[in-house]
């Protein structure tokens, strides 16, 4: 019986290639917004008023920065 050799890791598609990046930083409060959009600044890595977070400018990132684009600034940036 043959043994298969397990995976380690796995094995991720490079989604940003282009290696940009995007800085998003909170400019409006959260109080008084829907329950989604508290949970996708949130999931964005956002915590509080002018809290900045970098991340890589990937279609999943982008689709939560439309979400919430009159909460937050984005700038791109490329990768140095």
């Amino acid at each position: 019986m043959a043994v298969k050799e397990k995976k380690k890791g796995s094995q991720k598609k490079e989604t940003g290639a282009s290696g940009k990046k995007l800085r998003i930083k909170l400019v409006r409060s959260l109080v008084g917004r829907p329950r989604k959009q508290r949970e996708v600044v949130r999931g964005l890595g956002l915590r509080r008023i002018n809290s900045e977070v970098m991340r890589r400018d990937c279609p999943e990132v982008r689709g939560m920065v439309d979400k919430v684009s009159h909460l937050v600034n984005v700038e791109e940036l490329d990768k140095k």
